[in-house]
């Protein structure tokens, strides 16, 4: 038995996950790895060289049990695509197709990604479950278990962890948390892993490995193309600008690869599903002050207060904006003390006080 506890780390292959899984196995846990598999890239259509892309591919397994091997602990592949195809990928699919901008690896880490590995961990008898994500863990003093921000600004991962319920956190150790990434890579050359330290990370999304996610709604719904062409682009009063190639295929905020003459820089300020309607407008024309957030997960406090003043991060590069939080219907109402530009439907909304996620939910819309 070790010293430490036993605990299932995931790994991708990467450097991030390598390193946990062995500075865990060094520092006197019992390790057991083990690798999801969520996609299918080997049958994707969008894989035009035919070969698996992404963060999760078989070199990926296999330089994942190689490490593992190498240090004497267990590692399994476990195959979640159905689960993954299920709710992620139909999730992002209805999503753009309700007019809405989704983040798959929130969806993934909150409703399927935890929940397996916690599953697998319970039918191994492993105390904890461990990832390689930039962010921390740790207990309050009201006894909630709270995620915070990583040391690396420029990696921190928080906010696409904000969906974690307490029971997950409380099993859940994120090692690098401590850590800038120069260091990791430093850890993977101690470790004699030197390959990993210059290996290209991933930033696509797992299942659009061509980072083309209109291509990929094309493919997963053959006669989208045809229903959704020839819509209008109309300004804010209404009056038809142009036709567009369908309102799932743009997002809040967008402005290039429009294809309209505008006379001046435009951008997407509003998609109406039910019309088939995209609405430009200038850059002013992004600026909100409220917003609506909805499917509300707390984690540093059971709940808030009405006027609740905290910084929220409308998306995952967002530097975070001061704001007031309201209770509102089983929602949040959040008030910005200054415009914010680009506020999307269908992101995440994340809630700090200093670096603690206080808590997260989905953006319904700007008020």
């Amino acid at each position: 038995m070790s010293r430490e506890g036993k605990v299932l780390v995931a790994m991708s292959g990467g450097i991030d996950s390598t390193v946990t899984a062995l500075m865990l196995h060094h520092e006197g846990y019992e390790v057991i790895g083990i690798t999801m598999k969520t996609w299918d890239y080997a049958t994707s259509v969008g894989n035009t060289n035919g070969k698996e892309t992404g963060c999760c591919n078989i070199d990926s397994f296999n330089d994942a049990r190689a490490a593992a091997v190498h240090h004497g602990f267990p590692h399994f592949i476990l195959d979640i695509r159905e689960e993954f195809g299920d709710f992620v990928v139909e999730n992002f699919v209805e999503e753009y197709m309700a007019g809405r901008t989704p983040n798959p690896c929130v969806m993934c880490n909150t409703h399927i990604k935890w929940r397996a590995l916690l599953k697998r961990a319970n039918a191994l008898d492993c105390d904890f479950i461990a990832t390689g994500h930039y962010a921390k863990v740790n207990r309050h003093t009201n006894n909630r278990f709270v995620i915070s921000k990583g040391k690396d600004e420029l990696k921190d991962q928080s906010y696409v962890l904000w969906g974690l319920d307490q029971e997950l956190l409380s099993r859940t150790i994120m090692p690098l948390g401590i850590y800038r990434k120069p260091e990791i890579r430093q850890m993977a050359i101690d470790f004699g892993y030197p390959e990993l330290a210059k290996k290209a990370e991933s930033y696509e999304i797992c299942f659009v490995p061509d980072n083309d996610y209109r291509g990929f709604l094309k493919r997963r719904i053959p006669e989208l193309e045809t229903e959704v062409n020839g819509g209008w682009f109309v300004d804010k009063t209404g009056k038809k600008l142009g036709q567009h190639k369908g309102y799932p295929f743009y997002t809040i905020g967008q402005r290039k690869g429009l294809d309209i003459a505008f006379g001046k820089p435009a951008y997407v300020t509003e998609i109406n599903p039910d019309t088939n309607t995209v609405v430009l407008g200038d850059e002013n024309d992004l600026d909100r002050t409220d917003m609506l957030v909805g499917k509300i997960n707390m984690v540093k406090y059971e709940g808030i207060a009405d006027a609740t003043e905290v910084i929220t991060k409308i998306r995952y590069k967002d530097k975070g904006a001061l704001s007031i939080l309201y209770n509102e219907n089983g929602g949040i109402k959040t008030s910005f003390l200054e415009p914010v530009k680009s506020i999307a439907p269908g992101q995440s909304a994340v809630f700090y006080e200093g670096d603690d996620v206080i808590g997260g939910g989905i953006i319904q819309r700007s008020l």
